[in-house]
């Protein structure tokens, strides 16, 4: 089988949703919302395309009247894919994500967009959705990777990168720390969702397998991914540990100023599980991302994101000592290739690319999960 080059675009495509009938249906929604003689009125920006793989991102601005005086609100609105846009995950739960991300604002320091108005029904856009406040900084970009070089990460000195790794790993101990986190987001828990387990990280890998199999029949089987869940059935950790895990834990979902964080965003993948789960996303996102630089022959980021000094960012951020993250990078490279098989489904749907006659030519990281697999000996 031979690996495909991945190539590099200025823009994925989310939705095909007609973006002319959204600031005249938001505004209706907003004026049952807001008190009588509001008469809001909204002007869409843009999407964001950038960063991210699932929800549709819209930027708008809202005016609106409260005695007397003009109201202005500067908010993100996360929007539920439709079902014919090939969405990432089979489950989108946006109130879940709606009231994780009040919670942890509210249960700790970690800097979180205040979550506004979520309209659960569809009626309004097609999918559901919900309203945050808007923040302004610098995100990392995903689109093209930040380890590509000419952007504000990668022109950053070594001490400012530093400090941001640093920061970044201390937000994931933060929100790793609240207290009795896995009883006050239980309704995170994948069982919620009918995957069954005796712990928390065997409903996860549930849940995995229960993604991989809503991904097959758009793109076909994979041997990548069902070795490695066979090994990870196989070797599963008997960890009782449940926190609250953010899920999709990487600087690409921080905003920054000045390298500090001041947003933390993207909440679709949030659960309770092992610590392990968060920081080897994290670890993995950038390899996954510093693995596509060097398909290209760029240097990328080598030094920036290393195991060693992110475990110990971690431990003096108060996080403690992580146990050993070879089963947890395996996990979590088995997610991204889930990822990567529907985004790459979406692609051909919107006929950005080729389907490819072996799904397995979508991993952007495949030598990264090949190597683990030897690794580990599955």
């Amino acid at each position: 089988m031979t690996q495909a080059t991945p190539t590099p675009q200025s823009r994925l495509q989310r939705s095909s949703r007609d973006a002319t009938s959204v600031p005249a249906a938001i505004a209706a929604w907003l004026t049952d919302l807001l008190p009588g003689g509001a008469d809001p009125h909204v002007v869409l920006h843009s999407g964001v395309d950038a960063n991210g793989m699932s929800s549709e991102t819209l930027l708008l601005d809202v005016t609106w009247t409260h005695d007397g005086q003009q109201q202005v609100g500067r908010y993100v609105a996360r929007v539920e894919p439709s079902a014919h846009d090939f969405p990432v995950f089979p489950r989108y739960a946006l109130a879940d994500q709606h009231e994780a991300m009040r919670l942890a604002g509210e249960l700790s320091a970690v800097p979180v967009p205040a979550a506004r108005w979520i309209e659960p029904t569809g009626e309004v856009l097609g999918t559901p959705f919900f309203l945050m406040d808007r923040v302004e900084g610098r995100v990392p970009p995903d689109v093209l990777p930040y380890p590509f070089g000419d952007n504000w990460l990668f022109d950053a000195d070594l001490a400012q990168q530093r400090a941001l790794q640093d920061a970044s790993v201390a937000l994931v101990a933060a929100l790793h720390a609240i207290p009795e986190g896995a009883d006050r987001f239980a309704f995170l828990d994948p069982a919620r969702a009918g995957h069954a387990g005796p712990t928390a990280l065997a409903r996860n890998l549930a849940r995995l397998r229960a993604w991989y199999d809503f991904a097959v029949p758009d793109v076909g089987r994979s041997a990548t991914v069902e070795r490695c869940l066979a090994w990870l059935e196989r070797e599963l950790p008997t960890t009782q540990e449940a926190v609250l895990c953010w899920g999709d834990a990487r600087i690409g979902n921080v905003i920054y100023e000045d390298f500090t964080p001041v947003a933390v965003l993207d909440w679709e993948m949030a659960t309770v599980g092992p610590r392990e789960l968060d920081i080897s996303w994290m670890l993995f996102a950038h390899q996954v991302f510093q693995g596509i630089a060097e398909v290209f022959e760029l240097p990328g980021m080598p030094d920036f994101l290393g195991e060693d000094d992110v475990r110990a960012a971690y431990a003096a951020a108060g996080g403690g000592e992580l146990g050993d993250l070879r089963w947890y990078h395996v996990f979590n490279a088995a997610q991204w290739c889930v990822v990567f098989m529907r985004t790459g489904a979406r692609q051909s749907h919107f006929g950005e690319i080729e389907r490819p006659d072996d799904v397995d030519a979508l991993f952007h990281h495949k030598p990264i999960v090949d190597r683990l697999l030897a690794e580990v000996g599955a």
